[in-house]
């Protein structure tokens, strides 16, 4: 299944994620850490070891470095 994954106030990206793949995995494909970042489904937050089981999703980051 292909995932549109959006980090909100960057970018935009298709993610293909197989059979039992979950939003840790979709976070890892567009090279952030699950542990900076928190995965929004229709604007309410999603464990990052529950399996990905929509075609969209946001991810706000919560640390940006500087």
């Amino acid at each position: 299944m292909n995932v549109t994954v959006e980090v909100v106030g960057e970018e935009t990206s298709e993610v293909a994620v197989g059979d039992g793949g979950t939003y840790a995995d979709l976070v890892r494909a567009v090279d952030l850490s699950p542990h900076e970042v928190t995965v929004l489904v229709d604007g309410r937050p999603v464990p990052e070891d529950q399996p990905v089981e929509v075609d969209r999703v946001k991810v706000l980051r919560l640390i940006k470095g500087g």
